[in-house]
């Protein structure tokens, strides 16, 4: 864990108060050493941005922040970072989401741990095929993302299959990216069906995309697709709803979901916890 982390890219959205909320669990949830990328694809409002400056000053963690004069659209945008940053692995942030401590670091460690992992998603209570503690559903948000946390970190890190990434929070190697040639903003408008087509892509030169299963990230709501997205999936990919629909019915990663259930017992009550550490 000596090396730095992948710098965190953050996509900057149209709702104010997610984005505040994002960007406080990012401070409180993140090594202060931490690069964090907010791009801003003409998207944020007038309170958006003096929420945006108010973090800049007080973050601790080393931020940067762009902004276009004028919308190029939600994939090109994402795809324009990620080719900014080259061959280096990044961790991708929806910007409704709250990331719960550790979060960068697991996935960070998912990444090392086996060199044939594309892409590594954290567990999240709306996350479709990471969605926790039921697969597909939109969760309510932990009552306490930092014992959650810890009971994530207590699972053995096995990294099984997704169908593919989820929005919500990922890990992307940057070498694996290149060769796969990026995101595809010309098939499609939402990065939730961009990225199902990468991982794809990805998958088919051998590439794997897991799930991280030491890692949480909250959000009130799913990602989903634009308009006719589904259907240029399907044209490129006609396997993919069908697998989808199986994984989602058949829950391949039941047994590991109740493990987290049952790690989260073991780490007690969160009194009891903030007695042990004082």
């Amino acid at each position: 864990m000596g090396h730095a982390l992948p710098i965190v890219l953050l996509p900057v959205g149209v709702d104010d108060d997610a984005l505040d909320a994002c960007l406080a669990a990012l401070d409180a949830s993140t090594p202060a050493a931490a690069r964090v990328w907010l791009a801003d694809d003409a998207q944020a409002g007038p309170r958006a941005l003096a929420i945006i400056e108010r973090w800049l000053q007080c973050t601790p963690l080393r931020a940067d922040y762009t902004r276009r004069q004028r919308a190029l659209g939600e994939v090109a945008h994402l795809d324009q970072m990620l080719q900014a940053c080259g061959d280096s692995d990044v961790i991708v942030l929806a910007p409704d989401a709250m990331p719960t401590p550790g979060w960068a670091v697991q996935l960070q460690a998912c990444l090392a741990r086996d060199p044939s992992i594309a892409t590594a998603t954290a567990w999240c209570s709306a996350g479709e095929t990471a969605a926790w503690p039921r697969v597909g559903e939109i969760n309510p948000i932990p009552d306490d993302p930092a014992r959650l946390a810890q009971a994530c970190v207590m699972m053995p890190p096995l990294h099984p299959e997704l169908p593919a990434a989820v929005d919500h929070a990922f890990a992307l190697r940057g070498s694996a990216r290149q060769r796969a040639g990026g995101l595809d903003a010309a098939s499609y408008s939402s990065s939730y069906a961009a990225l199902i087509d990468l991982s794809l892509r990805l998958s088919g030169l051998g590439w794997r995309n897991v799930l991280c299963e030491t890692a949480f990230v909250a959000r009130g709501g799913e990602g989903g697709p634009a308009e006719g997205d589904m259907e240029a999936l399907a044209a490129r990919w006609p396997e993919w709803h069908a697998r989808l629909a199986h994984f989602l019915m058949d829950d391949p990663l039941h047994a590991r979901r109740e493990q987290l259930a049952a790690c989260l017992l073991q780490v007690g009550a969160p009194q009891q916890q903030a007695e042990l550490f004082n």
